[in-house]
């Protein structure tokens, strides 16, 4: 997966993303289980394509610690 590059694992995510709202949305914990599973090894597995690492996504997380999501999103810039 890795060797097709950040575009097929961004793609490869986002399969497994539909995969884990659809189970969801049907309700079953242990296919809620499964394909949650899925989608974070996928997530990981772009972080790496893309050349990031947990210790990066961490650090963007502690900085908008006690932010609203509406703050952070208003603090992002635009363009």
């Amino acid at each position: 997966l890795l060797a097709g590059g950040a575009k097929l694992c961004a793609k490869k995510f986002g399969e497994e993303s539909f995969e884990a709202a659809l189970a969801a949305a049907g309700g079953n914990k242990t296919e809620i289980a499964a394909e949650s599973a899925d989608v974070l090894y996928h997530l990981m597995v772009l972080w790496a394509a893309c050349g990031l690492t947990p210790d990066d996504i961490y650090a963007v997380l502690a900085s908008r610690e006690g932010q609203s999501g509406i703050e952070e999103k208003a603090s992002r810039p635009t363009g």
